[in-house]
């Protein structure tokens, strides 16, 4: 289970080709859901912007060659190592997070398990559009390195790694003044390979004198304004 799929060695993958070629005569299919129906429209709203040929990763776009990857994709979207995002679900609740929903999670564990159908082409969804992800405006953002107080009030919208290692793991949290903590954002598994910002579900209130937690040194995030901001903060002695 601990196994990072994109990393898996060739000898490996032409193993699950092969079984899945011999097995795919004797597969006895027990659900209704299919690929052309419901998996399709799934992978390529969440995946196939990595998934695709000439992608980050290797493609998803077709039946043929996603068939031998149904059992990894399951266990991939239920240990949420897929799709990428680089940090531990619920210390922190952002409206970027493209995590699959419940149900998403139901329908390809059912297709995995219940002989991984085809179904019919006039169901299939229409290709997807890759489109380049947008800059984040970074005006007025504050570069955290080690511990940082601010010294005004700050309105954070988000947090974009800057300078944040290869795997790292570290939590952000933010003191406030009262002594309450704000979970913000806590790392793991993190790539530069994936990077993207963390955009807050709703926008955070920081008043001045609270303290970000971390960020260890040599690491870089910037904490994002949530409107034009004069706000300026100062290391920690």
């Amino acid at each position: 289970m601990g196994r990072r799929w994109p990393e898996c060695s060739t000898l490996i993958a032409g193993l699950i080709l092969i079984t899945a070629a011999t097995a795919a005569a004797h597969d006895i299919i027990t659900t209704p859901i299919t690929w052309d129906r419901e998996i399709s429209r799934i992978i390529y709203e969440r995946c196939a912007s990595c998934h695709h040929d000439g992608g980050q990763a290797f493609s998803l776009m077709t039946y043929e060659v996603a068939r031998p990857w149904a059992v990894a994709i399951k266990e991939e979207v239920l240990e949420r190592r897929m799709p990428p995002w680089g940090a531990v679900k619920g210390f922190g609740d952002f409206r970027n997070d493209k995590a699959l929903t419940p149900e998403q999670l139901e329908l390809i564990v059912s297709w995995a398990g219940g002989g991984v159908p085809e179904g019919e082409a006039k169901d299939l969804a229409p290709d997807p559009k890759f489109e380049q992800p947008a800059d984040v405006p970074t005006h007025g953002s504050i570069a955290v390195s080690g511990e940082f107080e601010l010294r005004k009030d700050f309105l954070l919208d988000g947090l974009v790694p800057k300078a944040v290692p290869e795997d790292a793991a570290f939590q952000i949290t933010a003191e406030m003044p009262d002594g309450s903590i704000e979970p913000l954002l806590w790392f793991e598994h993190y790539s530069a390979k994936f990077a993207h910002p963390f955009l807050c579900r709703n926008a955070i209130e920081l008043p001045a004198g609270t303290k970000i937690h971390g960020v260890p040194p040599g690491s870089t995030v910037l904490l994002l304004p949530a409107a034009p901001a004069t706000t300026s903060s100062t290391p920690t002695p």
